[in-house]
């Protein structure tokens, strides 16, 4: 088969693919009898970004990031889809699983020795038992030694910035590949620490973070995630070309997406919005162009909607509602709540939220009262803040937000009497949460496995020494 064949399946027959899984879940084992229909199977590219949150043009924000927004224009962009957490390989380790971290196993970084359960949950293992093969270009931050997951291929590169990852994967599409592929393209921007920014970089114009004071040092440090989204999309853009030219296009669906918020202080690691914010765009065959969709999404909900797209089997272990439903204009939501966690980062700092369409709630667990130093990575903004003795901020036990007057979650209403009623409500919502999902915080502190890396909590960076987990 050709590139040009490989690009043959039109919305028809997207919508025949999804009838024909529909007709045969419904029938069961009369459907056996049925002509078989052709299976859909169109190509995958995840393409990801390290800590960008929704600090891209699509989303608003006076980022350079032109690709993107092409992308997002023949795209459906999610307004309201969130992280199940707001750090790295937990983050990626839902979405790719379908689960939230306590349920996976990811409680912590991957390169400090944390790990899947059970990589046979990983997606790629779902989707090469249907057919396809499974390509790595990049960043995968799920596992210490990325030859654990599973992957068919792994594509050579000297590092994990786009200007090495993007090449790598336009060779592996300029071969035209002839089997259905799922190509995951991660990049490492906008991870810092950012590169200089140029004159084109220059945030002396743009709106800055939305916690963060504008100051010279803040411009100065927005202006290198500038530079590092810069990167980024121009790596997005060099993919993008490449499914063009190679008349790919037509039968590819692309995801878009990030692991969380942007580093800077009470974004990345944290539970707020700006810390669990994430842009998703999906474009491909089926899904509606230039459309923006208000839905209340989790990541965890990824993996189960693109078994219903492509008519697969939900695999046992999904925690994750499929939202195909309202890509087809079915429904409107699928989720009343969606949840997310901090168990390990640099340090151990265990949490818990739910948020609705209107409500937050954050649970911190433990005795502590004052920020986790370490978990906020380093730069100019920190240090800024460290000067101002962020260090001896209060941290509250619990937090209520009311996300129609406080979209900024700065107003704590815990201890407002006339929401004591939404206060018990929404800790009811997360304690059912944990039970169900049999969350280890409900038994007490949380252990890192033997030979994990950790923080002492007590530091400031993530940059100091980290202490490993001593064998049981």
């Amino acid at each position: 088969m050709s590139g040009d064949e490989n690009s043959g399946v039109s919305r028809r027959a997207f919508l025949q693919g999804v009838a024909a899984a529909s007709v045969g879940t419904q029938m069961g084992v009369a459907a056996e009898a049925a002509p078989a229909q052709p299976a859909f199977r169109p190509n995958i590219i995840y393409i990801h970004s390290h800590d960008s949150g929704r600090y891209l043009s699509p989303y608003g924000q006076t980022v350079p990031t032109p690709n993107l927004q092409r992308l997002a224009e023949g795209a459906t962009l999610f307004r309201n889809a969130f992280s199940a957490a707001p750090t790295c390989s937990p983050s990626r380790a839902a979405l790719l699983t379908g689960s939230c971290p306590h349920s996976n196993g990811m409680l912590g970084l991957a390169h400090r020795g944390f790990a899947l359960n059970d990589y046979r949950q990983h997606i790629v293992h779902t989707l090469h038992a249907a057919g396809y093969t499974t390509v790595l270009a990049g960043l995968q931050h799920v596992a210490k030694d990325p030859a654990t997951i599973g992957y068919d291929r792994m594509l050579p590169h000297k590092n994990n910035h786009a200007a090495y990852v993007a090449p790598a994967a336009v060779d592996f599409l300029d071969s035209r590949p002839t089997q259905p592929f799922f190509l995951n393209v991660g990049f490492f921007e906008t991870h810092r620490e950012y590169p200089q920014a140029t004159a084109d970089d220059q945030a002396d114009f743009a709106s800055l973070p939305r916690p963060i004071l504008d100051t010279p040092e803040t411009r100065e440090d927005f202006s290198r995630y500038r530079a590092s989204a810069r990167a980024l999309d121009e790596g997005v853009g060099q993919v993008m070309e490449a499914l063009d030219r190679n008349g790919l296009r037509e039968n590819t669906l692309v995801i878009s997406t990030t692991d969380h918020g942007i580093s800077f202080p009470r974004m990345k690691c944290n539970l707020t919005d700006d810390g669990c914010g994430v842009s998703l765009m999906m474009r491909g065959p089926g899904i509606p162009a230039a459309a923006t969709c208000d839905a209340l999404i989790s990541q965890i909900d990824v993996f189960p909607t693109l078994c219903d797209y492509l008519g697969i089997a939900h695999p046992a272990w999904l925690q994750g509602k499929s939202f195909l439903p309202v890509l087809k204009g079915q429904a409107a939501e699928i989720n009343e709540e969606v949840f997310a966690e901090v168990n390990y980062h640099a340090a151990y700092e265990p949490k818990r939220a739910v948020r609705t369409a209107r409500w937050k709630y954050i649970r911190h667990f433990g005795d502590r009262k004052t920020p986790v130093l370490p978990n906020c990575d380093d730069g100019l903004t920190k240090t800024l803040w460290l000067k101002a003795g962020w260090g001896s901020q209060p941290v509250e036990e619990e937090r209520l937000y009311d996300l129609i007057f406080d979209p900024t979650e700065h107003q704590n209403l815990i201890a407002s009497p006339e929401h004591k009623a939404v206060a018990d409500e929404m800790r009811g919502r997360l304690h059912r949460w944990m039970v169900a999902t049999n969350d280890p915080l409900l038994k007490g502190p949380v252990a890192a496995p033997p030979g994990a890396l950790v923080n002492d909590p007590n530091g400031i960076s993530p940059h100091e020494k980290p202490v490993p987990v001593p064998a049981a």
